[in-house]
């Protein structure tokens, strides 16, 4: 892996909450799948930025995606990147019902 960025559970909320506050602009943009997939799609790309992924690092998915499978990439790219233990789950689970 390159230089190892962390990320704290408190940035970490911080860039899920501003999803939530922008979902409606988000979702305008990107209509394609659910609105919790969509959101997770855009937490995913914006941890890419934020943690310095390189094209490695980053998950690659092969056929049709769904909610279940951004929670997993999510997972996958913070695991060994977190700065603390937190449970990154708890947070996901706010694009559910929005």
């Amino acid at each position: 892996m390159s230089n190892l960025h962390r990320i704290s559970e408190n940035e970490f909320s911080r860039i899920v909450q501003g999803i939530v506050d922008d979902r409606e602009t988000i979702i305008k943009h990107n209509p394609l799948g659910t609105r919790e997939e969509i959101l997770l799609w855009m937490l995913s790309a914006s941890l890419f930025s934020y943690l310095s992924l390189t094209d490695i690092e980053t998950p690659c998915f092969s056929g049709s995606v769904n909610a279940e499978t951004y929670r997993e990439a999510i997972g996958f790219i913070l695991k060994d990147r977190k700065a603390g233990d937190f449970d990154h789950a708890k947070y996901l689970d706010e694009f559910v019902n929005v």
